[in-house]
């Protein structure tokens, strides 16, 4: 059956490797002269998706957060590696996720080589290969004091709609609609990645939060952060419900944007907008590098803002 299942929902043409799927390993040729840049993440049924999640949005979402790891780097997606657990032999849900996994892939040119199937709790493991030029990669140790702080898109629209789904927040449902797509469809910004090359001094994609993933970026690069509340980009339906507690943690610290946080010197802004619009995404400055070690976040009335969380943790129960 396992290898029937690879057959049927898996198994496509390759031409970007020299074997894909079906041999005990995949046959890869990199780019002569490119570094390898590699990432791996898990997706578990009931905690990063529910049972009646869309297993077409499943299959979008599993490789965007991998896609989206590559963005940060600056990396041309290449190859991918699916690993995947089912409880049971669900051909309708597999070519639905399929139709998902395949339809993202190939809006960014990437190629499943290989993998593996087994009985188990629903568990998506998948690990992307990309492409860099040596020396071209952005990577969270580059920030530097007087940098500028910038983000692209919108950001608390999926933390907004998780907190709808829990019932931690009520909201309207047309209000729902408008940033549920964010949660289960999000986008990764492989092409503003790649623009950045030799603009940023650092990136990181917001996954777990923008506080906790700045936070890398500033523990990494030994320095610290002002950022300005005010300046936040958000949909307006998320700034309707700020006066809601949840609603600012969401956007402070609510994680599943997939966008980017990088830092880049202030003579790049022109370049950086000039870049962001090849790539079609909006981009925004929030806040300024420092010297000083520390995070602080200022409200519109100039005071500081607290904040009782920077992410999500992995391992809270």
């Amino acid at each position: 059956m396992e290898f029937s299942l690879i057959a049927k929902h898996f198994t496509r043409a390759t031409p970007g490797a020299v074997l894909g799927v079906g041999d005990d390993c995949a046959l890869l040729a990199p780019t002569p002269g490119m570094q390898l840049a590699v990432s791996s993440d898990m997706l578990l049924e009931g905690r990063h998706f529910s049972p009646q999640d869309s297993p077409a949005g499943i299959g979008h979402k599993s490789l965007a957060v991998n896609l989206s790891d590559l963005a940060a780097m600056g990396a041309t997606p290449r190859w991918a590696i699916l690993a995947i657990a089912l409880p049971e032999e669900n051909d309708a849900w597999l070519t639905a996720f399929a139709r998902g996994f395949f339809r993202l892939a190939d809006l960014h040119g990437i190629e499943l080589v290989g993998g593996d199937t087994t009985r188990g709790t629903l568990t998506l493991s998948i690990t992307v290969m990309g492409e860099v030029p040596p020396g071209q990669a952005l990577r969270r140790d580059g920030a530097q004091a007087g940098d500028d702080i910038w983000v692209s898109g919108m950001l608390g629209s999926a933390a907004l709609a998780l907190a709808y789904r829990q019932g931690r927040l009520f909201m309207e449902q047309v209000d729902a609609a408008r940033v549920l797509p964010a949660l289960y469809l999000p986008t990764p910004r492989v092409a503003l990645g790649i623009a950045l090359r030799g603009l940023a001094n650092s990136a990181i994609d917001i996954s777990d939060g923008l506080l906790a993933d700045l936070g890398h970026i500033l523990e990494r690069s030994g320095v610290g952060a002002r950022l300005e509340f005010s300046a936040l980009p958000m949909l307006p339906v998320v700034q309707s419900y700020l006066h809601e507690a949840v609603a600012r943690d969401c956007v402070l610290a609510g994680g599943d944007d997939y966008e980017l946080c990088f830092t880049a010197p202030t003579s790049q802004r022109d370049a950086i907008h000039a870049a962001a619009a090849r790539a079609e995404v909006a981009v925004t400055r929030i806040g300024q590098i420092t010297v000083e070690a520390g995070l602080s976040v200022t409200g519109a009335d100039g005071q500081p803002l607290l904040y009782d969380r920077t992410g999500y943790d992995h391992f809270a129960a």
